[in-house]
């Protein structure tokens, strides 16, 4: 297990680079000259200001020299840059921001994974039937609405004809003493519901369909009928022979799906005025903030990658037989 994790660590690692790379030339090289871009002040930049965010991004250095500092204050001042629009750390502004992204990403996952799983499990078990059906059902319903019809859909229902939960807006999780804030874990999740349940119709769908096809697939494999005809019972041979290996998909594809919804978040985001990553991502591009854009798209895909090491090693602790490869 040591050895896999090592080769692991050094494949993050060099996933790292070579994402850090593109993501430099893509913004700093391939334009040209990002400068008066990085300004955030265009043509009505001073020579001198120009020039002072030259420096600061070192691109009057070499390429070489310019790449291994921008990755150097990555990994040993946790920088991200810093917004000359905005006047302040891009570090600061992702630390703001992070934590609504975060809880409704993992949130949804946790609601998506609830409904997905049984659903699934329950399908695959009576094929055909009436529960299997109305299963694909839901599956198509999922798979074809987009993110922003759901959520609008949800806000109205839910929100402003019923009343029942409230249209937009965060609330802290951690509780707070600032007069008028909203704060605490019932608020936090009682604002979040309406935007984890669109997740959940956009991905649990998907889920469903693959577990109902990983557990057909498991139960009929030779172990599977091997325990059956010794008399192993029913609850015992799907616990322990069928749904431990049937799952194992289900950890791979999450991981990747994390990083997706990382992405895809700024719909949802929209739709309920959530202030997070994804939102201040199109206003930063709105506002040709380059540095901020820059900055979270790195932080996007360090939390890919560190995603995907998760799921890696969780994979391998689940099946043995991956780390012996």
């Amino acid at each position: 297990m040591g050895y896999f994790l090592v080769r692991r660590l050094f494949w993050a690692l060099f996933l790292f680079l070579v994402a850090t790379l593109v993501t430099y030339l893509i913004f700093f090289v391939i334009p040209g000259d990002p400068v008066p871009i990085a300004a955030g002040s265009g043509a009505t930049a001073t020579p001198q200001f120009l020039a002072h965010v030259r420096h600061v991004l070192h691109l009057d250095l070499p390429l070489y020299q310019q790449y291994w500092l921008f990755v150097w204050n990555m990994i040993r001042h946790a920088s991200l840059g810093y917004s000359f629009r905005n006047g302040t750390s891009v570090r600061w502004i992702v630390g703001q921001d992070a934590p609504v992204t975060a809880s409704l990403v993992f949130g949804g996952a946790v609601l998506w994974l609830a409904v997905s799983i049984p659903i699934g499990i329950l399908s695959a078990l009576r094929p055909r039937s009436l529960l299997d059906r109305a299963a694909m059902g839901f599956v198509l319903v999922g798979v074809s609405a987009p993110a922003v019809w759901i959520g609008l859909i949800l806000a109205y229902v839910f929100g402003f004809k019923l009343g029942w939960t409230p249209i937009a807006g965060y609330c802290n999780f951690f509780p707070s003493h600032e007069v008028g804030g909203c704060s605490g874990p019932g608020p936090w999740a009682y604002h979040l519901i309406l935007p984890w349940v669109t997740f959940m119709f956009l991905f649990a769908a998907l889920y469903v369909r693959l577990i109902r096809a990983s557990v057909l697939e498991t139960m009929s494999e030779d172990y599977v009928r091997t325990a059956r005809a010794k008399g192993a019972p029913g609850r015992q041979m799907l616990a322990h022979h069928v749904l431990r290996n049937s799952l194992l998909p289900v950890v791979t594809i999450l991981g990747m799906d994390l990083g997706l919804a990382l992405g895809g978040a700024v719909f949802t985001e929209s739709v309920f005025n959530l202030h997070g990553l994804g939102s201040e991502l199109v206003t930063a591009a709105q506002n040709n903030d380059l540095p901020l854009v820059v900055g979270i798209v790195v932080f996007a895909t360090i939390a890919v990658i560190v995603f995907n090491l998760v799921v890696d090693v969780a994979y391998a602790w689940l099946d043995p037989r991956i780390r012996l490869e």
